[in-house]
């Protein structure tokens, strides 16, 4: 097995190398220049071989590719052109947004091509490693790969989701608008307590939180609680004016999500269509407002 992408961007690969060799597939080696990348081998994966990506690809029989989305297309079309790939070699890639058609190069080379995406957040340490157990990969693969895939998804402990090609990319969407936007909700919901004088935001937030989200993933909208599914356009009001004069940019994420909040409870019957267009012309009018 080699592996091209282990630096800072580059989390995934590091974990899944790690995950991979304690399953009994050796590393050839590796590729990562940076200060970062190499700290990160020598943290995780001491000992094994550093070298360029070409060298890399042509060490081993199976390609592990956990470079950014951005630079996917660009790293196969490199590493094909190069003569790096060959015929009966397994490349998989990591990325989200990409099926098989980011591989074509490798394809035409006789390459067999995998899209096997972890949905978990990845912090690149070994605090990951044990995260693996249970998490869901969607996959993207011809019929003769499956077996392939289902047997790494197997060694790593996970679950395993088809994917067709053009499911990739609202598949991945879901996936980053549900974490990544998460993450930057509740850093704002952690700045707003502190201003009200908390010193432990984390733990006044952490039951609720908890709560909310198993409750959304059990219940879906029937999990809405306060004062945007109650109608309580006051309460509203005084929760726009403390956050623009406390933080413009958590303002606009609370218009947004209270306005997303309220056409959702309308649409499971939670509140009545007139409140909540009271509700919504205030949250419209939240920018123009001087909330003096």
């Amino acid at each position: 097995m080699g592996v091209i992408g282990v630096g800072v961007i580059g989390r995934v690969g590091a974990v899944l190398a790690v995950a991979l060799r304690d399953a009994g597939y050796p590393i050839a080696a590796v590729a990562g220049e940076s200060a970062a990348s190499r700290t990160r081998i020598e943290t995780l994966l001491p000992g094994v071989r550093v070298d360029k990506p070409t060298a890399v690809a042509k060490a081993c029989d199976l390609l592990l590719l956990t470079v950014p989305d951005d630079s996917l297309d660009n790293v196969v079309r490199m590493l094909a052109a190069s003569g790096a790939l060959r015929s009966g070699q397994y490349v998989v890639h990591t990325s989200g947004r990409h099926g098989l058609a980011v591989l074509q190069p490798a394809l035409d080379l006789g390459a067999h091509g995998i899209a096997l995406h972890p949905a978990m957040t990845f912090t690149g340490t070994d605090l990951d490693v044990s995260r693996l157990a249970g998490c869901v990969y969607g996959v993207t693969c011809d019929l003769p790969e499956r077996p392939a895939a289902e047997h790494l998804v197997g060694v790593l402990g996970g679950q395993l989701t088809w994917l067709a090609e053009d499911q990739r990319e609202i598949y991945h969407a879901a996936l980053a608008h549900g974490a990544n936007h998460l993450v930057t909700l509740v850093s704002q919901s952690m700045d707003a307590l502190r201003a009200a004088g908390s010193t432990d935001p984390a733990a006044m937030l952490r039951p609720l939180l908890t709560a909310a989200l198993d409750n959304a993933l059990a219940y879906g909208d029937a999990a809405l609680t306060g004062p945007i599914v109650r109608g309580d356009l006051q309460t509203v009001q005084v929760h726009l004016r403390s956050l623009a004069a406390s933080s413009a940019a958590a303002l606009e994420s609370y218009v947004v999500l209270a306005r997303a909040t309220a056409n959702r409870a309308v649409a499971a019957g939670r509140l009545e269509p007139r409140r909540a267009a009271a509700l919504i012309e205030l949250l419209n009018d939240a920018r123009d407002q001087s909330w003096t």
